[in-house]
């Protein structure tokens, strides 16, 4: 008799978990169409629109919006690199997004483009950009970004005069901490995993609150959880790639620790990568720090500006970012690991 209720409740238990498994699936796919359904042809251009479902679908909406996106010129550009040029969308007084324009590439590569982006639509945390959607056009594609306040991270620590702002050192560790959390959350929590492959300081955008918040999936790839590397064309940036990407042309998330490592740098430092000082030496920061941290004279290598602050929390944080920047990949911490010895720094 036992026996048999505890059958029937595990048949029972089993047929709820079907349901409700059905139920996620049901929501889901419906999110999904939703999705798919704010697309907006452009008929002049023969481009397409594709719009992710958010709080500020009702700006997408309108062929003013559209309009207002064809019409950029280059007094609106708020900034431009080696993969595109961004602009300030102005919707009213109050609301304003960030445009990406990016050159087209072949059609293999922009058809991977879209599916990539409609991965990276789905993704909503604190500390990463939201991607709002995009526009497609025979020419280019359009990226259509939240517009950050306070800029980059770049901008911030080596900008002009006016652009910089000095970033006392609770400052730069939120950072830090804010950056990790974001890299983290593509590497392990994304299905498909998600590979940035051009963290530096320019992706590290500031909000309102000077909140960290990880930018600029140009050169992202998707990764599946079973995989451990994607073999790709070597991009980037000097100064941030780690030194087997040269060697194998493979993007792995062990590259982006590497990036980070060197973004870490700069935050205790202040200096770039490839700072004019270094090359004239013939070296750069990676090789520069290591070895003042070899003398035990890690002091002589924090950015002046950061005034007094605490001598633990610097050796550690110099401690981490050495650890990323391990020359042997394996030897690398994961982003989880970054992001706990960050954490932990501060509770000590």
């Amino acid at each position: 008799m036992v026996n048999g209720q505890l059958l029937a409740f595990y048949i029972t238990l089993c047929c709820i978990a079907f349901i409700i498994s059905k139920l996620i699936m049901a929501v889901l796919l419906y999110r999904r169409w939703q999705r798919k359904d704010n697309v907006f042809q452009d008929n002049m251009s023969g481009g397409k629109m594709v719009m992710f479902r958010s709080p500020t679908m009702q700006y997408f909406t309108s062929d003013a919006f559209l309009k207002k996106t064809m019409r950029l010129t280059n007094k609106d550009i708020i900034g431009s690199g080696g993969y595109g040029t961004v602009y300030r969308l102005t919707i009213d007084e109050s609301i304003s997004f960030a445009v990406k324009r990016l050159n087209r590439g072949s059609a293999d590569r922009d058809r991977g483009f879209e599916r990539e982006l409609q991965a990276m639509g789905d993704i909503k945390h604190r500390n990463i950009v939201t991607l709002h959607g995009y526009y497609t056009a025979p020419q280019y594609n359009l990226l259509i970004y939240d517009l950050m306040p306070n800029g980059s991270l770049d901008t911030v620590l080596h900008g002009k005069a006016n652009d910089k702002k000095l970033l006392d050192w609770p400052s730069r560790y939120k950072i830090a901490l804010g950056a990790a959390r974001g890299i983290s959350y593509l590497h392990h929590d994304c299905i498909p995993h998600i590979i940035h492959r051009d963290i530096k300081c320019s992706n590290i955008l500031l909000d309102q609150n000077m909140e960290a918040r990880v930018s600029d999936f140009g050169l992202a790839t998707l990764m599946e959880p079973d995989k451990t590397h994607v073999s790709t064309f070597v991009a980037g940036t000097f100064g941030y790639l780690a030194p087997e990407y040269f060697d194998t042309g493979r993007a792995t998330v062990k590259g982006d620790v590497y990036s980070f490592g060197v973004v870490l740098l700069e935050l205790l430092t202040g200096k770039r990568p490839m700072d004019e000082a270094f090359i004239e030496e013939g070296t750069k920061l990676v090789t520069w720090v290591k070895a003042v941290v070899d003398l035990e004279k890690e002091e002589h290598a924090i950015d002046t500006s950061l005034g007094c602050c605490p001598a633990d929390e610097i050796r550690n944080v110099f401690s981490v970012a050495l650890m990323c920047l391990e020359s042997e990949p394996s030897r690398r911490p994961t982003m989880v690991e970054v992001l706990k010895m960050l954490e932990q720094i501060q509770s000590d």
